[in-house]
This record gives C-alpha cells, sequence and structure tokens, in this order.
C-alpha cells in the first residue's frame, strides 16, 4: 500500500472498530514488555503526554490517570471520530482527541514531557521539537518479519521482502539526528496463537498484515489451510515481532 492507500484503509477501520482488538482470543508466549505499561512507569502525574497515531485512543483512556493531560493524535478523521466517541464513554475529563498529521505536530514547543508512538509513522525532528529539555520519546513498531509464516502463505504482506532491521535502522538514525540521546533500541519475537479461524479474518480485516485481504478470489482458501497447517493445541500458530525505542531528547543539540 501507499500512503494515500493506507489513510483509506486506516479511514475505513477506524469509522467500524476504531483500534480496538479486545475481541481477538490471542496469546503470546514470552513478550518481553507491555508497551504502555513501558510509558507509565516513567510518567509522572504532572507530565503533559502525546501519543501518535493514537488511533480509536482505547489505549490512550486506559491509562488517562497517569498523567495530568494525554493528548492522542491521528491522520485519520474517522479513527478520531471513533476516539472522540470513547472519550465520552469514558468521562475522562483530561484526555483530548486531535486529527493532525504526524508530519507537522501543530503545537507549541516543548510542551509535552513525554510522547509515545505505537505501529505509527513518527517524525524525529517534530517529536523534538515538542518535548521538553530530557523529555522520553518511547515508540513501538512492527518489525519487518512479523507474522512470517502468513506472509509466505500469501506470498505478499506489510513490510514483505523487506531487509530485516531496515526500519529500526532508519528510525535509530532520524532520532540521533534529530538531537536524542541514550537512545535505546529493544526487541522480541515470540510465538502467537490464534484461537480460530474467526479470530485471524478479524485479524486481518483491521490491519494492513495483508494488503487488500479479501479482495482476492482465494484469499479466504488460502487463510483456511494456513490454519489448517499451523493448528496447534494452543491454537493457530504464527509469531509477533516487535522492536521498542526509548530516547531522551536534548534540546543542547
Amino acid at each position: 500500500m501507499n500512503r494515500s492507500e493506507y489513510k483509506n484503509f486506516y479511514d475505513k477501520v477506524g469509522k467500524l472498530n476504531g483500534w480496538d482488538f479486545s475481541q481477538i482470543q490471542t496469546i503470546s508466549d514470552g513478550v518481553k514488555w507491555d508497551f504502555y505499561k513501558e510509558v507509565i512507569q516513567r510518567c509522572t502525574k504532572s507530565d503533559i503526554l502525546l501519543d501518535i497515531g493514537t488511533g480509536g485512543g482505547e489505549a490512550l483512556l486506559s491509562i488517562a490517570d497517569h498523567a495530568l493531560l494525554l493528548v492522542g493524535i491521528d491522520h485519520s478523521t474517522d479513527m478520531i471520530e471513533t476516539a472522540k466517541t470513547n472519550l465520552q464513554k469514558s468521562k475522562r475529563t483530561n484526555v483530548r482527541f486531535l486529527q493532525m498529521d504526524a508530519e507537522q505536530l501543530d503545537f507549541p514547543e516543548s510542551f509535552f514531557n513525554v510522547v509515545s508512538c505505537r505501529h505509527s509513522e513518527f517524525n524525529a525532528m517534530e517529536v523534538a521539537k515538542v518535548l521538553v529539555n530530557d523529555g522520553l520519546f518511547f515508540t513501538q513498531q512492527v518489525s519487518d518479519n512479523d507474522k512470517l509464516n502468513l506472509k509466505r502463505a500469501f506470498g505478499r504482506g506489510q513490510q514483505w521482502g523487506v531487509v530485516e532491521g531496515i526500519l529500526r535502522d532508519k528510525y535509530l538514525s532520524e532520532l540521533a539526528e534529530a538531537g536524542f540521546i541514550d537512545i535505546q533500541s529493544s526487541e522480541f519475537n515470540v510465538v502467537e496463537y490464534y484461537k480460530s479461524y474467526e479470530d485471524l479474518v478479524f485479524l486481518l480485516k483491521h490491519t494492513p498484515i495483508i494488503p487488500e485481504f479479501g479482495e482476492y478470489d482465494n484469499d479466504f482458501d488460502i487463510l483456511r489451510k494456513f490454519a489448517e497447517d499451523n493448528q496447534t493445541e494452543k491454537g493457530i500458530m504464527t509469531n509477533s515481532k516487535r522492536f521498542m525505542i526509548i530516547a531522551s531528547n536534548n534540546k543542547a543539540n
């Protein structure tokens, strides 16, 4: 997918579901961290936090007690509409959601103490601009070889054919160029089990793992065979591969 196709896809998903995957029944063995727990462990209740690519806002609302003000942005208008609906239901008073592109963060300089970004693009220079000196930036991204056996089955997929590590190295380089220091990178690659074929269908219809899933005549046949071939006692087996970067802003640069 190109950038325009991704935007159209996320708009559609945002209108239907937001970024809520709670109905999927899945387990993973050996996950090293929970991203938003990592964020709040380094947050204080006086901090102002920005979440880039917030989707339907479900994750941000779940950590609302851990900061003074939390602002979630997403380039998708429909995602933000879903997030605002979720906010109204939650009755939280210290969370705001705005439609905004990560390439141009329209906030005052040095406004946020913490910036988080999970599974979304970001601009390192823009993040550095809106972070206070010594402010922290957290990002978790999908690694190139995530769901590798699934992509092999389809012969296509998100970041399919990309050299492993190229995305992580790109972000590390951009953060260093933007003046971030103490840049730490972690990674995990764990076995993941989906309880049913229907769980996989929901996943693929609401993520870009297999681009245009369901629009090819044999997609569902391929998925059924994949489910049969990878069925275990724990569920249908694939892998979850993620990397996380934590970096400190350095205004002196």
